[in-house]
């Protein structure tokens, strides 16, 4: 009777795949995440910029026009104090136009811009201009 070994280990080729494997797994992964990362900073400012939306809306219900500027808003932070992880400014400005503007986790410099129009007694937004890629931007921006 011969003597049979019993198989130690892995072979350098089994784990050679294992490894391949992973790479390809990894490299497709991670651009995927960066751009859910991305995005959910996006939206973190357009959350931010929530508050501006409700100060921009209640001068025009008052006002029956928009405001210029965050003061005028009735906004007590400036734009820059208005910030976050990913952003570094919430802006009001001209015909009401809010300008939320991104550091460089997202593109620094980057911006979206809330549009307002008056509509049948109330204010609607559009949000889909600025310098942020459209890939980055939340559904309803789009």
């Amino acid at each position: 009777m011969r003597n049979m070994k019993k198989q130690q280990g892995f072979t350098l080729i089994e784990l050679m795949i294992v490894v391949a494997i992973i790479g390809i797994l990894a490299a497709i992964a991670l651009p995927a995440y960066q751009d859910y990362t991305k995005r959910a900073h996006v939206t973190e400012g357009l959350t931010l910029a929530a508050a501006a939306k409700t100060a921009v809306t209640e001068y025009y219900s008052s006002q029956a026009t928009f405001p210029t500027t965050n003061a005028s808003a009735g906004l007590t932070p400036t734009a820059t104090d208005i910030n976050g992880n990913a952003v570094t400014s919430v802006a009001v400005g001209t015909s009401g136009a809010i300008t939320v503007t991104y550091n460089g986790k997202v593109t620094s410099g980057a911006t979206v811009i809330l549009l307002p129009t008056a509509a049948s007694g109330g204010v609607t937004w559009t949000c889909n201009t600025g310098t942020v890629a459209d890939t980055f931007l939340p559904s309803n921006c789009r």
